[in-house]
């Protein structure tokens, strides 16, 4: 694919949603960073459940510790993982209030030293809470790179690199926003709706289908 098309996808994408954001609901770059900690092989839809609840009773390190891990596990045991992501949570809280004043880190050493925090969480942070130009490449991204050719790779990292470097500057600090949510209900995995694509003509999907949005 050639930086003209690609150019020409994130006109469409950002014409059609200008300030595209995570589906994930948080007020603050703690919260953002424990929703993310907490959507590991879970959907956002089931992490707002849960956080709904969680975020008005705490939602500070010194709120969560002073929980405790039970009472948190109360909160969050309709999530999957919710046993390991709690002590986590736990963990993370501590390590922030005695290395970082409480303070959710804006550098990626500071964030993959937390626990549960890998190079996509600290990648979602990084662009969504601090407006970073960070592409967290999750299953939603690295199809839709593959599919339409923007960015072929063997593995994330590799899609996430190449993302970094064809993506156009003006797009990168909302691009993995865009990509998300074509690969979400758009791009899908087993029936992409290439009829109704808003790309379609620009995109490089060998096998591309004709269904169309229901």
């Amino acid at each position: 694919m050639n930086q003209l098309k690609r150019h020409e996808i994130f006109c469409r994408w950002r014409e059609e949603n200008p300030q595209p954001t995570t589906e994930l609901e948080y007020s603050s770059p703690f919260e953002l960073l424990i929703a993310v900690l907490l959507s590991a092989q879970s959907t956002d839809v089931g992490v707002n459940k849960a956080t709904r609840k969680l975020y008005p009773v705490a939602n500070t390190p010194e709120a969560i510790l002073q929980l405790g891990i039970e009472k948190l596990k109360s909160y969050v045991k309709t999530i999957g993982l919710y046993n390991t992501k709690a002590e986590n949570i736990i963990k993370t809280c501590q390590i922030l209030m005695d290395q970082h004043e409480s303070i959710v880190p804006d550098n990626r050493e500071a964030l993959e030293a937390l626990p549960g925090v890998g190079r996509k969480t600290a990648n979602v942070v990084l662009n969504t809470a601090f407006g970073q130009p960070a592409m967290a490449v999750d299953t939603h991204i690295f199809r839709v790179a593959n599919r339409t050719r923007i960015a072929p790779g063997k593995n994330v990292l590799e899609v996430e690199k190449k993302l970094l470097k064809v993506i156009p500057k003006e797009f990168l600090i909302d691009a993995h926003h865009w990509m998300i949510l074509h690969g979400r209900y758009v791009c899908t995995a087993r029936k992409p709706k290439c009829g109704s694509c808003l790309i379609e003509d620009l995109c490089e999907f060998k096998e591309k289908t004709e269904m169309d949005c229901e």
